[in-house]
């Protein structure tokens, strides 16, 4: 029977449960797995996750290693309605992206690309923390609003693979202000535009 107490330290403790968590997330899916399966894997009680994590939110933004907390960015990105939001997207989305938050977030990119288990933990972090917020904030069409985000997320993981992963020149040096510009207007269409053009 698996141990439920506190177990010998806080990082070998923390560090089973972030394991449990990762191991949970990418089978299941972030809907699919509980804290109660993910504390039984790790050997602790259920309380003890809450403890160190609190809500199954927190948990996953830590196993993901995710430099910000999306919740918070895409709140102020939405807070102005579609009107405008392609603009305060992509501007959020440089800023956050140019500063030292990018370089985990440029290494979680790269293992996604080559190990089909870092891939899985990606997808589950853009469908349910980015995505889905979107989605409900804009309180999009329930039948276009996933093709929508996921339109967006095309946009965006195209320029991180650009900009920030290959590097590729001039876009990689491009002041932020141009990357707006042009990006933007894009993401603006994919967002409020009709999608049969």
């Amino acid at each position: 029977m698996p141990r439920t107490g506190r177990r010998p330290g806080y990082s070998d403790t923390r560090e089973a449960i972030l394991t449990a968590a990762r191991q949970a997330f990418a089978e299941r899916g972030y809907d699919k797995a509980s804290i109660r399966q993910i504390a039984t894997s790790a050997g602790v009680d259920p309380a003890l996750v809450h403890h160190y994590f609190g809500a199954k939110e927190q948990l996953f933004l830590a196993a993901m290693e995710a430099p910000i907390d999306p919740g918070k960015a895409i709140e102020q990105v939405v807070a102005g309605g579609l009107d405008g939001i392609g603009e305060r997207l992509v501007r959020t989305f440089v800023t956050v992206w140019d500063s030292p938050a990018g370089t985990p977030a440029a290494a979680l990119v790269r293992s996604a690309v080559s190990h089909d288990w870092s891939a899985r933990m990606l997808r589950e972090f853009i469908t349910t923390q980015i995505l889905r917020r979107v989605i409900g904030n804009l309180e999009l069409d329930p039948n276009e609003g996933p093709l929508r985000a996921s339109l967006v997320a095309s946009q965006l993981m195209g320029l991180i693979m650009a900009r920030y992963i290959i590097k590729l020149e001039p876009l990689a040096s491009a002041p932020p202000e141009t990357i707006v510009a042009t990006v933007a207007p894009t993401i603006q269409r994919y967002l409020s535009g009709p999608l049969d053009q």
